[in-house]
Formats: C-alpha cells, structure tokens, sequence
C-alpha cells in the first residue's frame, strides 16, 4: 500500500513538472529602451543598392542581426548623432553577436553611392549604407514600421523620417524596435548602454519562428 502511494505521488509529481512546462509560457524579455514586436514579421522584398554600388536584397539578411536606421546625408543633426552613438556602440554589440548595421538613405535624388561611401566612411566603415528608388524604399520603411516624408521645394528640401532603430533578425524577420527617450534636461535619445544591454537579451532568448 505504502508503494503504491508513493508511486503515485511521483506520478503526480512528474505530471505537475509536465504540466509546467506546457502550460507556463516564458516570461517575455524586459527591455530597458526596446520593445519586442509580438510575433516576428517577414520583411517585403527590396533590391537596393549599397555605398559600393553593389546589389543589396533580402538575401544580404541572413546569418547576422541587422540593426536599422533611416535618414539622409544632408541630415543636419539627427543622422550624424545618431551614426556617430552607432560607432561607438558597434564594438559591444558585434562582440554580443555578429551584426550588421545598415544606414537606409531615403533621399535617392541626392545620395549616390559615391556619397553614401564618403559618408558612411566618416563614422565606421563596416556599416552598410544603403538607397533605391522609392518604389523599392517605401514597401521596405512600411516593413520596418519607420516612416519618412519629403518636406520643402527646390535642392534645399529635408526629409522628415523616423527616428528609432529596426532590429532584424537572422532569418530576416523585424524583430524589435528602439525608439528615442527623453530624459530631464537632454533631447530624446536612444542610450547606447540600454541598446547594448537590450541586444544581449535579446539574443540569449529569442527564438526564431518555425
């Protein structure tokens, strides 16, 4: 009787360990800055050029993180912040996993790749600095969930564009975004230690999609 009893004790036991494992879900990654989108989302097909005029399609995705960033070299304050905290980040983040940061110009008419390269060059030159036409920019920027917008007439037009990062995973799926914070007293920034910090989450802990 006491055998029994015990035997099925263990059983109760072990049906509980199963039932745990089943029915409680991970608990969803905590990011100081980023937020992980729900479920992981296919990007729309591009074929882009990069700053040594070179073909850059979906394909040059896979096997590496891809950290996105939209914006224009005539940029006169966010771009080259915002590239300039991206060189100095880039060391930590490529020793967390290898990734691929990927400067998306969504000013076509002025930024060449001649231009991209000389640009690009100036804050690292392993960063990825790539346009197209805006029939291949727009389906691309919608995937990423970023947005831009010609503003003025004439040469001395800006362009109005989102602000925050894109990340993209391996398989090349948008993963997660970053998007700028205000603190008291400094414009809204996206702190480099919180994006290092959250990339190291992220990457111990995502799971790709099968």
């Amino acid at each position: 009787m006491q055998k029994s009893i015990l035997i099925i004790a263990i059983l109760l036991i072990g049906l509980g360990g199963l039932f745990t494992v089943q029915f409680n879900p991970p608990k969803p990654i905590e990011l100081d800055n980023g937020f992980i989108f729900p479920q992981a989302f296919e990007i729309a097909p591009f074929e882009l050029v990069d700053q040594h005029n070179k073909a850059f399609t979906n394909a040059d995705l896979q096997g590496k993180w891809n950290l996105f960033f939209i914006g224009f070299t005539f940029c006169p304050d966010i771009c080259p912040t915002t590239l300039n905290k991206l060189a100095a980040a880039y060391p930590e983040l490529n020793k967390i996993a290898p990734i691929q940061v990927v400067f998306l110009s969504v000013d076509p008419n002025r930024d060449t790749p001649e231009k991209l390269l000389t640009y690009v060059n100036f804050f690292n030159t392993e960063f990825k600095a790539v346009t197209g036409e805006h029939t291949q920019i727009f389906p691309l920027t919608r995937s990423l969930g970023l947005a831009y917008a010609m503003v003025g007439e004439g040469d001395n037009y800006q362009v109005d564009h989102s602000a925050g990062y894109v990340l993209v995973s391996p398989q090349g799926t948008r993963v997660a975004v970053f998007k700028p914070t205000a603190t008291l007293g400094q414009p809204p920034q996206i702190l480099n230690n919180e994006l290092i910090s959250d990339f190291g989450k992220i990457v111990t802990q995502y799971k790709p999609s099968q």
